[in-house]
C-alpha cells in the first residue's frame, strides 16, 4: 500500500458549468486512525447532480464545501484498519467520506454493505441514495395508483430510471424523457417504459406530452425542471402529483431563467407539488433497501453504470454527467475491490 492519499478538493466556485481548473488533484498522507475510527479504502465513488450545489456558497439545505476542502461524496470502501467495537478491517462500508483514496471515519453515517447480495457498486446506486430517493419519492409523495399515468424527467439518470421501473412494478402507465436517443431505446426496450422522448430533438412539449400521454400526467417525478417541467403543468390532471427531486436544468445557469407562473393550474387541477430531501426519510432506510433488494433478485429492476477509472478523472466524470453524458449511475473506480 502507498503511503499517499490523493484527494480532489474545491478550486474555486464555478461559474456555469465546471470546469477542471475548479478542482484540484492534491496529495497527503494517508491519516491514521486513533480510538473509536477506522480507516477505510475507497473502492467506488458516487458523483451525483446535488454536488453540484455544494459548490455553491449559496444558501442551501447542507454546508457548501469550502475552498481546498474534499469534495463531498459517497463512497463504497474497504475497512483495512479498525479501532471501532462495530467494524472489523475487510468489511465493506459506504458514508460520505469524500472524493479521496482513503479517509479516517468514527463510524457515525456509515452503513455495512453486504458483497453477497449484489456488486459493491450498486450500493451507490440502486441499492444506494438514488434508489431509495427514488423509492421514497415515487411511494411516499407521488402515491402511484395502478391505471395511472407517471411521467419521469431525467428518465435514464441513476434515480429516474429506478423511479420509472418502479411505477412499472405498480402497474403505471410510464413515459420518460432524456437527452439521447440510446437513452430513450435503454429506457423502452431495457426498462419497459411505455414511452419516451428526447427533449433536445423534440420541438413542441405539449403536443409530444398530449400524445405520449393521452389520458394526462397523474404523477410528475421532476429531476430536472426548466422549460419542459414548465409545459407539464399544462398536462397534469386533475388531483395529480408533482414529486420535486432535482432541478439539475437550473443548477449551472449563470442567471436565473423567467418561466411561465403556473400556479394557477395548481388551483385548477387542484393539485399538489411537492419537493423532498432522501435525509427526510433516514429513520427508514433499512424498509426501502430491502424492498429494492427483493425487486432486483426477482428481475423486476434493471440497472446500468457508466465508470470511470481513476480518482484524478472524478472531475471530468462530474462534468460530463452534469451534461447528460451517463446512462443510470456515474461512479469512480478508485480501486480494485
Amino acid at each position: 500500500m502507498s503511503n499517499t492519499n490523493r484527494q480532489i478538493t474545491l478550486a474555486s466556485r464555478p461559474i456555469g458549468y465546471p470546469k477542471l481548473s475548479d478542482f484540484k488533484l492534491v496529495e497527503s498522507p494517508i491519516p491514521t486512525p486513533r480510538e473509536g475510527e477506522i480507516l477505510v479504502r475507497t473502492l467506488y465513488l458516487s458523483l451525483d447532480p446535488y454536488q453540484r450545489g455544494r459548490m455553491s456558497d449559496a444558501p442551501s439545505y447542507a454546508k457548501p464545501v469550502q475552498i481546498g476542502e474534499v469534495m463531498v461524496g459517497e463512497i463504497v470502501g474497504r475497512v483495512i484498519a479498525s479501532h471501532h467495537p462495530d467494524f472489523k478491517e475487510g468489511d465493506i462500508i459506504a458514508g460520505y467520506l469524500g472524493w479521496q483514496e482513503y479517509a479516517v471515519s468514527d463510524g457515525k453515517g456509515i452503513r455495512k454493505v453486504d458483497p453477497t447480495l449484489a456488486p459493491i457498486s450498486t450500493a451507490l446506486g440502486v441499492l444506494g441514495m438514488p434508489g431509495m430517493t427514488a423509492y421514497f419519492g415515487l411511494l411516499d409523495i407521488g402515491k402511484p395508483q395502478p391505471g395511472e399515468t407517471v411521467f419521469v424527467s431525467g428518465a435514464a439518470g441513476a434515480v429516474g430510471s429506478i423511479v420509472g421501473q418502479i411505477a412499472k412494478i405498480k402497474g403505471c402507465r410510464v413515459v420518460g424523457s432524456a437527452g439521447d436517443d440510446t437513452k430513450i431505446d435503454f429506457l423502452i426496450k431495457e426498462l419497459g417504459f411505455d414511452a419516451a422522448f428526447n427533449y433536445k430533438t423534440v420541438s413542441d412539449y405539449y403536443e409530444k406530452l398530449k400524445e405520449l400521454c393521452p389520458d394526462g400526467i397523474d404523477v410528475y417525478f421532476d429531476n430536472v425542471g426548466g422549460p419542459l417541467t414548465d409545459v407539464v403543468f399544462r398536462w397534469i390532471n386533475v388531483k395529480a402529483r408533482v414529486v420535486i427531486c432535482g432541478q439539475i436544468h437550473d443548477y449551472n445557469l449563470e442567471k436565473p431563467e423567467l418561466g411561465p407562473r403556473f400556479l394557477r393550474q395548481l388551483i385548477i387541477k387542484r393539485a399538489r407539488v411537492e419537493g423532498f430531501l432522501i435525509f427526510d426519510y433516514a429513520d427508514r432506510y433499512e424498509e426501502a433497501l430491502r424492498q429494492l433488494a427483493e425487486w432486483l433478485k426477482a428481475g423486476k429492476l434493471k440497472y446500468r453504470e457508466t465508470i470511470a477509472e481513476g480518482i484524478e478523472n472524478a472531475p471530468q466524470a462530474f462534468i460530463s454527467m452534469l451534461k447528460g453524458g451517463n446512462i443510470g449511475k456515474q461512479l469512480v473506480k478508485v480501486s480494485e475491490p
